[in-house]
């Protein structure tokens, strides 16, 4: 029996077979079928995760750590500044400003006890050995002694006569809170409206006693520069706002020394309407 010389035709399919099989192979594909609904799946996955609380937690725990992890020595050197900074302000807080207070206060006793005995230039300037309220001003403003020495600078001047300085000291001091302030506070402004009055500067005067008035309601100094703002009303031409500022030391303060002859002052007032 003869042998077949060319064994691939003995495997060749006979009408074409072989190159359909290829063809059909790959229409029924598994990879094909399966891939849309792999990606479909992980998708759920993601977004499960996206909408799990404790996941995001945990990467929101990591994305803090990576970054203090690469950022340590930013934030090591951050916090040690503000660490400083705390005690600096502690510092000046409980130990700086107290001293100086102190400082301030027994350089004020001896101002404070010419001021009493009428000897405003030692006040003003010391007597050779103590302080006056000037130097305590310039060493120690920022204190609240500082503050009041400036007040008493202002005082001092007035009684002397110099009423510029006497204005430039008194507009420098502050108005404090608490209710043993507020008489230092009423008089502050109302020696400024004092040295208006001097000057003719009515408006100013009135504007002023007006925050005299405010800055202590209570039966001294209120009604007290009440009256004073009546006669500067009374001055410029506004007896209306005069009736009115003599009416609320009648209505508000009638057993104050204002009080007591204010009816007077109403009655006159009354006249010119």
């Amino acid at each position: 029996m003869a042998r077949n010389e060319n064994p691939e035709k003995e495997k060749a399919p006979v009408n074409g077979q072989a190159e359909a099989a290829p063809e059909e192979t790959r229409t029924a594909s598994p990879a094909v079928k399966r891939g849309p609904t792999v990606a479909k799946r992980s998708a759920r996955k993601e977004a499960r995760k996206a909408e799990d609380p404790e996941e995001k937690i945990e990467t929101a725990i990591s994305t803090t750590e990576r970054y203090i992890i690469e950022n340590g020595r930013t934030l090591l050197t951050v916090l040690a500044a503000l660490v400083l900074l705390s005690g600096i302000v502690i510092a000046y807080k409980y130990m700086y400003i107290p001293n100086r207070a102190e400082k301030a206060g027994a350089a004020m006793y001896v101002a404070e006890q010419h001021f009493a005995e009428d000897s405003y230039d030692y006040a003003l300037n010391g007597d050779g050995f103590n302080a006056g309220f000037l130097e305590v001003i310039d060493k120690y403003g920022s204190t609240p002694q500082g503050n009041i020495a400036n007040h008493y600078a202002g005082i001092s001047y007035l009684k002397l006569g110099d009423l510029d300085r006497a204005a430039e000291y008194l507009s420098k001091y502050k108005a404090t809170k608490g209710v043993p302030n507020e008489m230092i506070n009423a008089q502050n402004y109302g020696l400024q409206g004092d040295i208006h009055v001097q000057k003719g500067e009515y408006e100013k005067a009135a504007d002023l006693y007006s925050k005299a008035v405010a800055a202590g309601n209570n039966s001294l100094t209120a009604p007290y520069y009440l009256k004073k703002l009546a006669t500067v009303y009374d001055k410029l031409g506004r007896s209306g706002d005069a009736l009115k500022a003599l009416e609320r030391i009648l209505d508000e303060y009638p057993m104050s020394i204002e009080g007591r002859d204010v009816e007077k002052f109403i009655g006159a007032e009354e006249q010119k309407q």
